[in-house]
């Protein structure tokens, strides 16, 4: 009975201890590691905060058989009220002096990218959907494992 009560406290300072405020991430897994231009991920967020200034990331994981040292990408952001915006991106994953720009691990890599310069506002409160698509030659688009959004609420 002790130890039952031991795991379950043990849990619970670990599941505190791990929650960090102002910071949501969502992520999706590649069907076979292999993005095809048709699978377009989206990821809703829920913002109530439109005081606040947030860091918006691109997450991306692949493994090292990668082919290049980029990815293009279409950004959709549906806003609240508003039609859907879109941006095109180059996001640099490695360059010659430095090889892979993401953190590694074995041989799988992980990116956060950041997508905006200056922290932004969100002018409306309400649910803002993200949504990627791959633009590379390359279809499918070989050894991307995950995709997602990063939100970082600016805490100055």
């Amino acid at each position: 009975m002790k130890k039952n009560h031991f795991l379950l406290f043990s849990l619970v300072v670990l599941l505190i201890g791990c929650t960090t405020t102002g910071i949501n991430e969502q992520s999706v897994a590649i069907p076979d590691h292999a993005w095809r231009s048709a699978y377009s991920p989206s990821f809703s967020f829920t913002v109530s905060d439109t005081q606040s200034r947030y860091r918006i990331y691109i997450v991306l994981r692949h493994t090292d058989a990668y082919r290049y040292k980029n990815l293009w990408m279409q950004i959709g952001v549906a806003v609240p009220g508003d039609s859907l915006l879109t941006d095109r991106r180059n996001l640099i994953l490695a360059t010659d002096d430095k090889g892979w720009l993401g953190k590694g691990m074995d041989d799988i890599y992980e990116h956060r990218i950041l997508l905006n310069e200056e922290p932004a506002y969100f002018r409306k409160a309400g649910s803002y959907t993200y949504t990627l698509s791959q633009l590379m030659r390359e279809d499918p688009l070989e050894h991307v494992m995950n995709a997602g959004i990063r939100i970082e609420k600016v805490t100055e």
